[in-house]
């Protein structure tokens, strides 16, 4: 890959594969590796049969560099999401509570909600850059969307 070529993937993919991993993670120094893995890797990757393909490739290995990372016995322990000063910065209230709600998920449940909804995949594509079958990843969101409504109707209430 020609350096402007990659700088050009950089600017497309950076931040994408930024939030997933941070994500899946919950820690940005983590996420931050796991984004320049996932870059380095396409640095070196071959020509992509289309745009769509170069995408897809780059979510897949970012799902696996996190997974990876998630197995590693060096694994750092992460400070609970209140104590990381780095949050997102969201327009409204509500926004940043539904943030906060959709970080306390579990690992898989953040990782299919971040894709379906934030970045638009179908559920069998969010099922092949996960591996797994599209009717569990159906559950994942449907298990997701409840415990976020759970925890947002318990928000309201106090």
């Amino acid at each position: 890959m020609y350096r402007t070529a990659f700088e050009a993937a950089v600017e497309r993919y950076g931040d994408t594969v930024f939030r997933l991993a941070y994500s899946y993670l919950k820690n940005r120094a983590d996420a931050e590796d796991v984004m320049q893995e996932t870059l380095l890797r396409l640095y070196g990757a071959d020509e992509f049969e289309s745009p769509e393909h170069e995408r897809y490739w780059v979510i897949r290995v970012a799902v696996n560099e996190c997974k990876k990372l998630l197995r590693s016995p060096w694994r750092r322990r992460t400070a609970p999401l209140e104590e990381v000063p780095e949050t997102a910065v969201l327009d409204t209230p509500a926004q940043t509570e539904l943030f906060h709600q959709v970080m306390a998920l579990p690992y898989r449940y953040r990782a299919a909600v971040y894709l379906h909804y934030y970045e638009g995949y179908a559920v069998k594509e969010v099922a092949a850059l996960m591996n797994a079958n599209p009717s569990t990843v159906q559950t994942w969101l449907m298990r997701a969307r409840g415990q976020l409504r759970h925890h947002l109707k318990e928000a309201e209430s106090l």
